[in-house]
């Protein structure tokens, strides 16, 4: 793991595979290890520099205030256009996952010369906050159970490996893996800061960012190859979410991981992977 320089900001990256070979850029919700490393392994395995970094505010990017960003969704759409460009000079491939499948898929619409195939996963074409009436909303029941239990003290490293792992059973998502990932993230947070701990594990910042205006609309613009993956047991944002960025994105594929919620088990890297390099094949 390093850092690099893009678009005035330190973004945390993590390089994987030959750095001749093309390009994928994998845009974190909100850090890096959203990306199982059994998927990029994979798709370095497949011949490609596969890249997956931090937004703002999280890992090892920069980070200010995550409790009042002073920048927009078009920023980190930016942030990524500019990586992309630092990395490599042809366009990349661009992943995004959850709340990082917003910010890729203004990237792509915003900077279409640095982009030459998209992958949304487990994301929906709204931003945060109140969702369009023919969008499943989140399972209120299960969102209930999530947002109702008491925080972990954010400075001990074992609570926040538990409350992780308590999460990821309500939502349908592996624990072991998720306690794992937990206790990864907290290692490479700089500092024991709790709000810092905070935002960088519950992806916080998106609660107070400006991502207006609205670009759904414009879905219909794109025209690079795109891949839609969504786990059918997601109850965060339920497949619809992802049934609908296939239908509005011309010529887009879906790929529907039928026991898989939020994250990408280790189980279905492979397939995902397949799916992913069969887009510039």
């Amino acid at each position: 793991m390093t850092t690099v320089e893009a678009d005035g900001v330190t973004l945390g990256v993590e390089h994987f595979g030959d750095t001749a070979a093309p390009l994928v850029l994998l845009a974190g919700g909100t850090t890096m290890l959203s990306w199982p490393d059994a998927l990029c392994e994979a798709l370095a395995r497949g011949g490609r520099h596969v890249v997956r970094y931090d937004l703002r505010d999280s890992g090892a990017s920069t980070t200010v205030d995550p409790d009042a960003p002073a920048y927009t969704l078009r920023d980190l759409a930016a942030d990524a256009a500019a990586l992309a460009h630092e990395l490599d000079d042809r366009p990349a491939h661009l992943a995004g996952i959850g709340v990082g499948g917003m910010v890729a898929q203004v990237a792509v619409l915003d900077h279409p010369d640095a982009f030459s195939a998209l992958t949304l996963v487990g994301t929906r074409p709204v931003a945060p906050g109140p969702v369009d009436d023919d969008l499943p909303d989140h399972d209120v029941e299960t969102m209930k159970r999530l947002f109702s239990r008491s925080m972990p003290d954010w400075s001990d490293r074992a609570a926040v490996a538990e409350f992780a792992a308590e999460g990821a059973e309500i939502l349908g998502d592996d624990p072991a893996a998720a306690r794992v990932t937990a206790e990864r993230r907290w290692d490479r947070t700089p500092g024991t800061e709790p709000t810092v701990q905070m935002a960088n594990h519950l992806g916080m910042v998106f609660a107070k960012l400006d991502c207006t205006p609205r670009w759904r609309e414009r879905l219909s613009e794109l025209a690079i190859p795109t891949l839609v993956v969504h786990g059918r047991r997601d109850p965060f944002f339920p497949v619809g979410n992802g049934e609908a960025l296939a239908r509005e994105i011309p010529g887009a594929r879906l790929l529907v991981l039928e026991r898989a919620a939020t994250a990408i088990p280790d189980a279905a890297a492979g397939e995902v992977a397949a799916a992913m390099l069969a887009l510039q094949a």
